[in-house]
């Protein structure tokens, strides 16, 4: 079942000009969460819950971590949060991924903001992990770091080539998908980024799970 709680604000950074990260002391509600699932945020002062996937589970530690952008009031007011605040948060919520246990080699794939809900099962999977991001331009690029020192192996594309490949990460799947063994695919971005991922997958007969934010 969900919990509903007054969270606190353990620590809040900007990753970027427009993209925040933000660990919640969540008690039970962290270690009850899956990874891909997600949590319902009222901000202050507003009355609709916004939805953010889970980017960090520490079941020891009781803390979530989630990643945003800002699209309007409601992400704008979370940004404008300290530390010490308290965010009242209802979670976990959503179907969390299916997790391999045997599993020798998967691939995450995550474009732009949809590359949170990939870190906790680059943390799970560790170096069985490749880790293909893809982002607009180098300015809106996050959590490289963060999948590296989870062991898994990156790759990075930009739609411009500013950093990394240039193209689409549907390029370097494919590739993978050709020359190695690979036992499951995960993803989560835009439709047309997921379809296309599904597609590749489905003609390898290869486990795909995607995530529909």
């Amino acid at each position: 079942m969900p919990i509903q709680k007054q969270c606190e604000i353990r620590e809040m950074k900007p990753l970027t000009a427009d993209i925040f990260s933000m660990v919640l002391d969540a008690g039970e509600m962290a270690k009850a969460a899956q990874p891909g699932q997600f949590v319902h945020i009222l901000p202050v002062g507003h009355t609709l819950r916004r939805p953010i996937s889970l980017c960090g589970i520490d079941k020891e530690k009781g803390t979530i971590c989630i990643v945003f952008e800002l699209k309007g009031s409601g992400t704008e007011t979370l940004a404008a949060c300290n530390v010490g605040d308290c965010m009242d948060v209802l979670g976990p919520l959503g179907h969390g991924f299916t997790l391999l246990p045997d599993a020798k080699r998967v691939v995450l794939l995550g474009g732009g903001i949809g590359n949170p809900p990939m870190l906790p099962l680059a943390q799970y999977y560790q170096e069985r992990a490749t880790v293909i991001s893809g982002f607009r331009s180098a300015e809106f690029i996050i959590l490289q770091e963060a999948f590296q020192a989870a062991g898994a192996e990156t790759i990075l594309c930009t739609d411009n080539g500013t950093v990394g490949r240039h193209g689409l990460v549907t390029e370097p799947l494919q590739e993978l998908l050709q020359t190695q063994q690979i036992d499951a695919v995960y993803a989560c971005g835009p439709k047309p980024m997921l379809r296309a991922i599904a597609n590749l997958a489905n003609t390898a007969d290869v486990f795909c799970e995607v995530s529909l934010e």
